[in-house]
């Protein structure tokens, strides 16, 4: 992300972050631009080119009651339908093409011994990202500003894995992801490292459409046990592939956005982004 783009980025930010404060307000577009520094007009023009909707569809997108309604949204027969399908109620096959596969007893064990992991950095609409890979498919994403902290983490989570700062065909098909037209989007295949428990709820996960929501609740009845909403939010809070694995489609059964590893407001954004491309 170069200077302009990490400037274009925090502005939007801290523009989510003021609506989402205020919406019960409803701050007019010219408070929103004076807060980040800008003309209306210039605001305007670069909130649409990021978010593909006006400020002000926005804060209809991030208010409690939106939130509410598409929780309600999903307890119907249509949600049920993609569900079990896998496909998305629009129509679109974004969470179709993600495919889980667990590592291996040995692999999870010892810290991924004799596994062979090209890594790179990258940009996306939501900030800069780690995407790492093994031969059999993405092991890891996160959001993160800071390159050396990033990898330090990785190495953490394989601390005996030989690592190749490289960009391959499987990361650079992940990334393809965040782009507006998915009719060419490959099938993405994660190899994840995760307890039998973590992966059932993680696969879960990608059955939510694109521009829906659930709650931890739900997401806990799904896997066969009502009662584990504290374990499912534990397992949602070790997602290793941020927005690949769609952790941010889960909020407090009240309407709360609730908390993301990666930042509540990363977390409205996407949110908001995702309604935005469903609705248009």
């Amino acid at each position: 992300m170069n200077e302009q783009q990490q400037l274009n980025y925090n502005r939007i930010a801290a523009a989510i972050e003021f609506i989402k404060e205020n919406f019960k307000d409803q701050p007019t577009l010219e408070a929103v631009a004076e807060k980040v520094h800008l003309s209306p007009f210039h605001f305007q023009r670069l909130f649409r080119e990021w978010a593909g909707t006006t400020p002000k569809k926005f804060l209809q997108y991030t208010s409690l009651q939106h939130a509410k309604k598409l929780l309600k949204d999903n307890q119907s027969t249509l949600f049920d339908a993609a569900f079990h399908t896998g496909l998305s109620g629009t129509g679109r096959l974004h969470d179709l093409f993600i495919t889980i596969e667990g590592m291996t007893p040995a692999e999870y064990k010892n810290g991924g011994k004799e596994l062979f992991i090209n890594y790179s950095f990258a940009e996306s609409p939501f900030g800069n990202l780690l995407v790492a890979s093994t031969p059999r498919g993405i092991c890891y994403m996160v959001f993160s500003d800071d390159e050396a902290k990033a990898f330090d983490d990785l190495q953490t989570k394989f601390p005996n894995a030989i690592f190749q700062r490289k960009l391959d065909l499987l990361q650079q098909n992940a990334l393809f992801i965040f782009q507006n037209d998915w009719s060419k989007l490959r099938e993405i295949k994660l190899h994840l490292k995760g307890s039998p428990f973590q992966l059932k709820v993680w696969e879960t996960l990608l059955k939510i459409p694109m521009g829906q929501l659930s709650s931890y609740g739900s997401i806990a009845a799904q896997t066969g046990n009502i009662n584990a909403s504290r374990a499912v939010g534990t397992a949602i809070g070790s997602n290793p592939a941020a927005f690949l694995i769609p952790c941010h489609r889960v909020i407090q059964a009240t309407g709360n956005t609730g908390g993301y590893m990666w930042g509540d407001t990363r977390k409205s954004a996407i949110i908001a982004w995702e309604s935005a491309r469903t609705e248009s």
